[in-house]
């Protein structure tokens, strides 16, 4: 038996844990060579010594472990998952689970190695160009893996031919930082033709945890010993830098909707993953504060609601396992919160749906509020993303 069965859920989050050598068959030859260096520096603590990767594979081409794969599916984690690395191996994942669809999201190439950041925009759009073929590559042996292509928002010239690049090659939705863009807004209006070609695509732009701004790593330095975060690195993630992860995606949001944005594309979807959402009901009070308070701008009197009211239009986002998502359906998150199990990452935990399910039976949710968070929520930010066939019910790889 799978893990869901009989009722539909979409999964809006889920990775690749990508092997040292996943971008060298996708990386265009003139920039080859500047990339791969350049990953080795950014990526150090997995590419200067790359003999796990040896025993992660061999151990995927032992019978006895592949045997209990089924059994396990929720319980082996990063590398060890079934279909973590080998495409071959994740429709099969994806019966185990019964999940109708995952949208799919890279590990190791999250943050697009810092490029969009520094003096060298070719090598960052060479380096999204090769995650993006990647990626559809990997997502092309089922139709219920739904690709997420990276379009830097760096370069205000190239954004949106870039977008229509990855959505020609099959993107099922388009990633962008939460993190400001180098001398320009994201609500510069130099970038309206591309959000004009994702909404006339029917996709939907997604920001992830890994394009937030990072945060300021004096806030570690208290005095005291080294605070080793959760899987015992000192360098991860701890509790303190657990707060920052919206603060991103916050400033991002109310720029592009008090700037007009959402207003100008209203068929444009927005989704924060991975990136919690116990903020999102508070912020939603705090948003409409600052249009009572600055009503007199000229740009605040042009929006075409409240902004709380935009926000449940055109924003969706994921909380976390370990949040109260009872209490965010029921203080405003209703039509905003999504179902996620983060697979085959550790933080999405060994039975998701249960603590969701427990938190939302404390809360008094409804049948219909469950029903937007698992299913029609994931339908309504996909859009075209998402093959109508794949709306209800799990479709087995041989089918």
């Amino acid at each position: 038996m799978p893990y869901v069965d009989g009722y539909t859920v979409h999964d809006a989050d889920t990775h690749i844990m990508e092997l040292p050598d996943c971008l060298d068959g996708f990386i265009d030859p003139e920039h080859r060579v500047e990339l791969l260096a350049h990953m080795k520096i950014a990526r150090a603590s997995k590419l200067a010594d790359t003999s796990w990767a040896d025993k992660v594979q061999a151990q995927h081409e032992d019978p006895q472990f592949r045997e209990t794969a089924a059994e396990n599916i929720m319980l082996r984690k990063v590398h060890e998952a079934m279909g973590a690395f080998r495409k071959e191996d994740r429709p099969a994942a994806l019966d185990l689970l019964g999940f109708s669809s995952q949208l799919v999201f890279t590990t190791l190439c999250l943050g697009n190695f810092g490029l969009d950041y520094s003096d060298r925009l070719d090598l960052a759009y060479a380096a999204a160009r090769a995650h993006n073929r990647m990626m559809i590559d990997f997502c092309s042996v089922d139709r219920r893996l739904l690709a997420t292509a990276y379009v830097p928002i760096a370069d205000i010239n190239r954004a949106a031919g870039f977008a229509q690049e990855a959505i020609a090659m099959g993107a099922k939705a388009i990633m962008i930082p939460s993190r400001c863009p180098q001398g320009h807004s994201p609500s510069h209006v130099g970038l309206d033709p591309f959000w004009a070609v994702v909404e006339e695509a029917g996709l939907p732009i997604i920001f992830h945890v890994g394009g937030n701004e990072k945060m300021n790593t004096d806030y570690a330095q208290n005095g005291g010993p080294v605070q080793l975060d959760w899987l015992g690195g000192a360098e991860n993630f701890t509790s303190i830098s657990f707060m920052w992860v919206p603060n991103s995606v916050m400033q991002t949001m109310s720029t592009l909707i008090f700037d007009g944005v959402l207003d100008r594309f209203p068929r444009l979807k927005f989704g924060a993953v991975e990136l919690g959402a116990s903020w999102v009901p508070s912020w939603m009070q705090f948003i409409d504060a600052a249009y009572d308070a600055f009503g007199k701008e000229e740009r605040l009197k042009r929006l075409s609601a409240k902004p709380s009211e935009i926000i449940k239009r055109q924003f969706r986002a994921t909380p976390y396992c370990h949040e109260n998502v009872g209490w965010i359906i029921q203080n405003g998150g209703e039509d905003v919160a999504l179902f996620s199990s983060d697979y085959p990452h550790r933080e999405g935990g060994r039975n998701p749906i249960n603590r969701f399910e427990t938190s939302m039976a404390a809360a008094g949710v409804s049948q219909m509020q469950r029903q937007k968070f698992y299913r029609n929520n994931f339908i309504d930010l996909m859009g075209a993303g998402l093959d109508p066939a794949l709306h209800d019910g799990a479709i087995r790889a041989a089918a």
